[in-house]
């Protein structure tokens, strides 16, 4: 227990007490606890901008943006104020047969922001959530229609979709999935756009992508199509870390949707709210989807939220006669969050983010190409402000490391190098070794100098160590 003389004068106890009780008592979330049995626990404070600080006073720049989350930066008095508003006015009412003035206002809002006919706004709390709903919302549409053999949902290889049961069964990433299993059935795998690691199609990214969308396809043939009811995909893939669309592939995707009667999810928990320059992914790169599945950067992480945003012909048998979506979440919809949200589309808009993130882009990626002379660097790819580095032994075969040298290099130096160096992001080999940058959409030239100047650093010390 924290006693009085472990706090210090602005309410925050002392880094002694924190590591202590961290140690008795915290889980953290994906995290070997093992790592901090004589190790300190990295413990943040406070954020201000681009920059976090942790409970030593030392100062770290953003660069995963807290996990792909915190858009518009920390310290945002604006949105604070908000949610304190709210608070005050209405805490909590649940959209269970009743609304609240700042879900229906949210809701109204993200239906004008989003493509085409997606007018219909059903809130969760966070991204697992959103896309466990929207397979549920997929299941019980089919049955409605009449075609109740539909259930499969079809997903790519190495994809991450959330870490509930349903959303872990559609992920593509084994090594999270054994100790679960079974798991619900019904998620089929296909390859993802990884044009890395595909050298047989040459230089032809068009080609590319017309093989990885009919791949889908034949997945969609070998299943039946009487029996798939949903396809998944992020606009740019995150885990394996970051792989962008070919030309052409979600075009080719959404012919072979309507082909086969197949429902598109794209699933932007990540890619939504100016991390690519636009609201929505599927406008970067010009596609329908029938449902969006969204959270993360929606509050900025000021509070949270998910949602799935559906279109007109998915939601149509649900207002007919007794039909109801079987499904509800408690805290969905919360009308703090709802209200944060709001706010901080606000910060959007005041603030021309997502010119911002359009007119900045191309510096990011040159400054990070900067690091394209190092050996251990073999691809660095993405898009808006989201980027992936894939590490390699052999630049020119393209060979990756082992998973004992990617322990080694990963968890034994990268990670903990960079932090030491000032820099949060992700060193990541749920594919190939990968470090992935997703900083706040404020950043700018200064602070992309800095992340290459870290990461040229640090890579090169991990070279000469390897």
């Amino acid at each position: 227990m924290t006693t009085p003389q472990d706090v210090h004068s602005d309410g925050v106890a002392s880094d002694t007490s924190l590591q202590e009780a961290a140690r008795r008592h915290l889980w953290m979330h994906f995290t070997r606890m093992s790592s901090y049995a004589d190790h300190d626990v990295p413990v943040i404070v406070r954020g201000e901008g681009a920059y976090v600080y942790d409970s030593k006073g030392r100062r770290y720049l953003d660069g995963l943006a807290g996990l792909f989350v915190s858009m518009v930066g920390h310290g945002r008095t604006e949105i604070a104020d908000a949610a304190a508003r709210q608070a005050k006015e209405l805490a909590y009412f649940p959209l269970w047969s009743y609304a609240h003035p700042r879900a229906i206002e949210l809701a109204e809002r993200l239906a004008n922001l989003a493509p085409g006919d997606l007018n219909r706004v059903f809130f969760t709390t966070g991204g697992s959530e959103a896309v466990e709903s929207a397979w549920k919302l997929a299941r019980q549409y089919f049955r409605a229609i009449g075609q109740p053999g539909r259930y499969k949902v079809i997903s790519r290889d190495i994809a991450y979709h959330g870490a509930t049961m349903g959303a872990l069964s559609i992920t593509g990433l084994p090594a999270i999935k054994a100790a679960f299993e079974p798991l619900v059935p019904g998620s089929v795998r296909v390859p993802n756009t990884n044009f890395y690691r595909a050298p047989e199609h040459g230089d032809d990214h068009e080609a590319f992508g017309r093989w990885a969308a009919d791949e889908i396809e034949r997945a969609i043939l070998r299943e039946g199509p009487e029996s798939v009811a949903a396809v998944y995909l992020e606009p740019v893939q995150n885990s394996g870390g970051c792989f962008p669309p070919p030309p052409g592939y979600f075009q080719r995707v959404r012919e072979i949707c309507d082909r086969h009667g197949v429902l598109l999810v794209s699933d932007e928990v990540i890619c939504a709210f100016g991390r690519l320059g636009y609201y929505f992914g599927a406008d970067r790169y010009g596609y329908q989807p029938d449902i969006i599945t969204v959270a993360k950067g929606m509050t900025s992480g000021y509070a949270p939220i998910g949602a799935m945003i559906v279109s007109d012909r998915v939601i149509e048998p649900f207002l007919k006669d007794t039909a109801t979506f079987l499904h509800g979440i408690t805290f969905a919809g919360h009308p703090v969050s709802c209200a944060v949200a709001l706010a901080n589309l606000d910060v959007f808009e005041k603030e021309d983010l997502l010119g911002h993130v359009r007119a900045n882009e191309g510096a990011f990626r040159a400054t990070l190409s900067k690091l394209n002379d190092l050996p251990i660097v073999g691809e660095i790819r993405g898009d808006g402000y989201f980027y992936g580095i894939e590490l390699v032994k052999d630049k020119k075969t393209r060979e990756t490391f082992d998973d004992d040298e990617s322990e080694r290099l990963l968890r034994g130096f990268l990670s903990g190098a960079l932090f030491e160096a000032g820099l949060i992001c992700r060193a990541d080999d749920r594919g190939d070794p990968v470090i992935q940058l997703a900083p706040p959409l404020i950043i700018g030239q200064p602070e992309f100098d800095f992340i290459e100047q870290t990461l040229r650093s640090v890579l090169t010390e991990a070279w000469s160590i390897l």
